[in-house]
C-alpha cells in the first residue's frame, strides 16, 4: 500500500504532502509545541514565493527548498542591487520588473523577497506562498547577527556588484536592521491582507510561525525527494 501511494504521488507530481505535523519538546514540567498541525503540499515544477521581514531567513530557506525541489533559487535583492549600491527599483523600475518577469518565466522556481513592484509578476504564476511570520525579537536577533557577520567578513553580497556590508551603512534608514524594526508591524498587516485576498484563493498558503516549522518543511522534502 505504501509503495502504491508513493507511485500515485509521483504520477500527481507531488514531492511533498504532509498532514497535521506536530513537533513537541518536554522541558521539565513544560510542554512546548514547536510545530502545531502544519499541513503542506508542494508539486514538482511549481512556483514557490517566500516572503517575510528582513533577516527572517527567506533566502536561506529559498536555497534549501530549491535544492530539494530541483528548481532555480531567485533572490530579489540580487536582481535589485547593482554595483555601488545602486537599486533598480529606485532608478530603473521598468528594468527591475523586466528582470523579475524573465526570472519567473521558467518552468519552476523558488523566489524570495518583499518588493511590492515584483508582486504582480510573481503572484501571477505562484502556486505556493510561504510567509515567515516570526516574532519581532527573533527577527531582530537574526538580522543583527547577520549584519555583524557580513561586516566582519566583508564578503561580496551579490556576485559582480562589489557590494559589501560596512559599519557605516548601519546609520542608513534603509539598512536591514532599521528597516526590519521600522516596518515589522506594517509588513505583518500587509502580509495578513495578502493571505486573506480572495483573488489569491488559488494559491496554496503556508504561514510559518517558528523556524522549526520551516525546518519541518525542508525535512519533509528531503524524505520524499
Amino acid at each position: 500500500e505504501i509503495t502504491a501511494r508513493g507511485e500515485q504521488l509521483k504520477r500527481d507530481g507531488i514531492v511533498i504532502r504532509t498532514y497535521d505535523i506536530w513537533k513537541t519538546y518536554v522541558m521539565g514540567d513544560q510542554v512546548i509545541n514547536a510545530v502545531s498541525g502544519v499541513s503542506i503540499e508542494i508539486k514538482r515544477g511549481e512556483y514557490v514565493a517566500i516572503m517575510g521581514p528582513s533577516g527572517s531567513g527567506k533566502s536561506t530557506l529559498g536555497r534549501r527548498l530549491a535544492a530539494r525541489l530541483g528548481a532555480p533559487s531567485v533572490e530579489l535583492d540580487a536582481i535589485n542591487w547593482q554595483a555601488g549600491w545602486r537599486d533598480l527599483v529606485g532608478h530603473e523600475p521598468d528594468e527591475f520588473v523586466r528582470r523579475v518577469e524573465a526570472a519567473v518565466a521558467g518552468e519552476a522556481w523558488v523566489i524570495d523577497g518583499n518588493y511590492h513592484l515584483a508582486q504582480p509578476s510573481i503572484l501571477a504564476r505562484a502556486t505556493d506562498l510561504v510567509w515567515l511570520d516570526y516574532e519581532r525579537p527573533l527577527i531582530m536577533s537574526r538580522v543583527i547577527r547577520r549584519s555583524v557577520t557580513r561586516a566582519l567578513s566583508r564578503d561580496e553580497l551579490w556576485p559582480g556588484t562589489g557590494n559589501t556590508e560596512t559599519w557605516r551603512r548601519w546609520l542608513d534608514k534603509d539598512h536591514p536592521i532599521r528597516w526590519a524594526w521600522d516596518t515589522f508591524h506594517r509588513r505583518r498587516v500587509q502580509y495578513s491582507e495578502l493571505f486573506a485576498d480572495p483573488r489569491l484563493a488559488h494559491i496554496r498558503k503556508h504561514r510559518l510561525g517558528r523556524p522549526a516549522e520551516a525546518d519541518a518543511l525542508v525535512e519533509a522534502l528531503a524524505a520524499l525527494a
